[in-house]
């Protein structure tokens, strides 16, 4: 699961907007993290724990992976969506290089041809029905 974390300041419900803001870290790009073989380290946070800067968050500044909206930008997104992100990941990285799509197309195909032919070959080296029935006789 992918998702961001956001803090917010408890502020009174008078009907004013508090928030001018939201700081957002993405710790989510190209980070491979998984619950047995890459699991979080304390050192993968040292990047947001320096930049989050708790004691004077006013002196905060965007960094690639730290980057402040503004209350304007997210309330003007679809639905108010805090779902951002602005890091190419690895998997997208070579959006603007691919082939025209009927060289694509024909890629798949083949690939799929392939796999199919494959399979093929798998199959006809397992055993039939009749070869199973004539095995328990």
């Amino acid at each position: 699961m992918k998702a961001n974390v956001v803090f917010f300041d408890a502020k009174p419900k008078d009907g004013k907007v508090h928030t001018q803001g939201v700081w957002f870290y993405d710790l989510r790009t190209n980070k491979h993290f998984t619950l047995k073989t890459r699991t979080l380290k304390v050192e993968d946070l040292q990047d947001f724990i320096t930049g989050y800067r708790t004691a004077n968050r006013h002196q905060r500044t965007e960094t690639e992976r730290f980057k402040r909206y503004s209350y304007a930008e997210l309330v003007a997104r679809d639905n108010a969506s805090l779902d951002i992100f602005w890091l190419k990941g690895d998997t997208l990285d070579n959006l603007d290089d691919l082939p025209p799509p009927d060289v694509l197309q024909q890629k798949i195909i083949d690939h799929l041809e392939a796999a199919l032919a494959a399979f093929r070959d798998v199959a006809a080296g397992l055993p039939t029905t009749n070869d199973q029935a004539l095995s328990t006789k």
